[in-house]
């Protein structure tokens, strides 16, 4: 195979042009490049005439350009370089019968003045020189592309995703103790596990041009107490028999701290790990823990935070002043007059009444009750209930399609920005009348200066703290202008006077319904079947 080509024949009649049909597959001799050739040499021709020949062409012709007769050519090149600079082309042109040949050395020249100087194929050149191949795109130089790397990433022994939701059984209860949502490890266990960063290697173009490789992203173990680092750095292992998790890339393992309740016994409880409370938590005592919290009995008028879930198997009965607050999942038999509940994550129980509840995702109240009524509810997606509000009318609000945690974060900002506003408007006066009496050559005593610095020292800071929190505001406003399609779900019945809010959306329920779901839709709440 080989491709179309031309070249000069100088007769006493005029100037000829040879043309040398494809074979095999070879491509056709280019009109283009012959025109920019004869154009080159200063030769005239007649364009359609050799359009018409060389498409026509099968067997080699002797074309006549013209009546004058021409000078002996020699044999010339094209080098063309691709864009990325990682390949040169040479691409040769006949000499005219009877033209000299170009050298290897010539041909090197120029590729040194083009300041081509890596990844030259001598091979290749060679075998030109030796046979040689016309109007054929000829690869004469090759860069080294760059070898890149891969990002270091560390892998864990132990599952750190864990999503397990209680159980409902055959006769609709629902199962809060065999919730499994515990990583159990034994001392000596390896934890996680990094696998370095390969940084690659770096190319280099036809040009000498060095080429780095992309960035790769390096990692590193984090983690807690009760934990050890390999010899080489690179695993981690658990000192103790525990529980381990994954809190913002940083492996903790804790021994669950295991008390039978939480009274005049033991006083508050703050422990670093889970806390287990086989019995119940009483009134007005407080439990923190920056795992999880489970409660196998009952939960009064206390105060339980978790940087984890809380688990309450019997149920919670705020007395109008508990409070439950999970960086995870809230799962309770029961929730009852409780003042504040905040999940993370979920919320899942049996009932709620006369309670203010706020999930990031969802809210499932099922079980054989299965009922909100009275209080708040409010969820990021989705609330999931058998029935809603109550035959007598008790005030019972329902919530979704915003991330309830941003409105409460939006309304502390509210407050502490006109508070810090209150602050500026009282103290830009003393300040001015200060910077007067300076002005006017009034000197103030030591006491007096240090008053007026310490004044626009506190004005700079609440400046800059209100220019902190008025973005934090702008960027949450933002937030909550993309609302989610939230929807709440009623498996049972919804009675009148209920409040369905979906985003920016509201509506009243005014009849008993059953069986429906409730949507935001056209920008109004509406509802549709199940």
């Amino acid at each position: 195979m080989s491709n179309g080509y031309f070249q000069l024949v100088s007769r006493e009649d005029g100037s000829y042009l040879k043309l040398f049909p494809a074979t095999d597959d070879g491509e056709d001799i280019n009109i283009n490049e012959v025109s920019h050739y004869l154009m080159q040499k200063n030769i005239l021709y007649d364009l359609p005439t050799l359009n018409n020949a060389i498409c026509g062409l099968e067997d080699v012709t002797l074309f006549k350009l013209s009546n004058t007769t021409g000078n002996k050519e020699r044999e010339c090149c094209n080098i063309t370089v691709s864009p990325d600079k990682m390949q040169a082309a040479a691409r040769f042109i006949s000499p005219s019968e009877g033209g000299e040949l170009m050298t290897k050395e010539e041909f090197l020249q120029d590729l040194e003045q083009m300041k081509i100087v890596e990844g030259i194929d001598d091979a290749v050149i060679d075998s030109f020189f030796k046979n040689r191949v016309y109007c054929t795109d000829i690869i004469v130089a090759n860069g080294k592309a760059p070898r890149h790397g891969t990002d270091a990433k560390i892998e864990y022994y132990f599952n750190v995703d864990l999503k397990v939701k209680p159980t409902v059984n055959e006769d609709g209860s629902v199962d809060f103790f065999h919730l499994n949502t515990i990583n159990h490890c034994q001392k000596g266990d390896m934890l996680a596990k990094l696998i370095p960063e390969d940084v690659g290697e770096p190319g280099i173009n036809i040009f000498g041009e060095k080429i780095k490789p992309r960035d790769v992203k390096r990692a590193f173990l984090k983690f807690g107490k009760n934990i050890s680092l390999g010899e080489d750095s690179l695993e981690i292992y658990s000192d103790v028999n525990g529980h381990v998790t994954l809190v913002e890339g940083k492996v903790f393992v804790s021994n669950v701290f295991e008390v039978e309740n939480v009274d005049n016994n033991t006083g508050n409880i703050e422990y670093d790990g889970n806390v287990q409370v086989n019995g119940n938590i009483c009134e007005n005592f407080t439990v923190k823990a920056k795992g999880d919290v489970e409660v196998r009995g009952v939960v009064e008028g206390a105060y339980v935070e978790a940087g984890g879930d809380i688990i309450i198997a019997r149920g919670m009965n705020g007395m109008g002043k508990g409070t439950l607050r999970a960086g995870g999942n809230i799962v309770s038999k029961f929730l009852e007059n409780v003042k504040s509940v905040i999940a993370g994550g979920y919320v899942t129980t049996e009932s709620i009444l006369h309670s203010a509840v706020l999930a990031k995702s969802e809210v499932t109240v099922s079980g054989k009750r299965g009922f909100i009524t009275g209080g708040r509810v409010c969820a990021g997606n989705t609330i999931t209930v058998k029935t809603l509000g109550s035959s007598m009318g008790a005030d019972t609000i329902i919530e979704v399609g915003t991330d309830p945690r941003v409105k409460m974060r939006l309304q502390e900002l509210q407050d502490s920005t006109a508070e810090i506003s209150r602050i500026l408007r009282s103290i830009e006066p003393v300040i001015d009348a200060g910077n007067q009496k300076i002005a006017k050559g009034i000197k103030l005593d030591p006491e007096q200066l240090k008053y007026i610095l310490s004044l626009m020292k506190l004005r700079d800071a609440k400046n800059e703290q209100l220019r902190a929190e008025s973005q934090e505001m702008m960027e949450l406003e933002n937030e909550l202008g993309l609302m989610a399609a939230g929807q709440v779900i009623v498996t049972g019945a919804v009675y009148p006077g209920t409040r369905i809010v979906i985003g920016d959306a509201s509506m009243v329920v005014k009849s008993a319904v059953k069986y429906c779901r409730y949507i935001r839709e056209a920008g109004d709440v509406k509802m549709v079947g199940i």
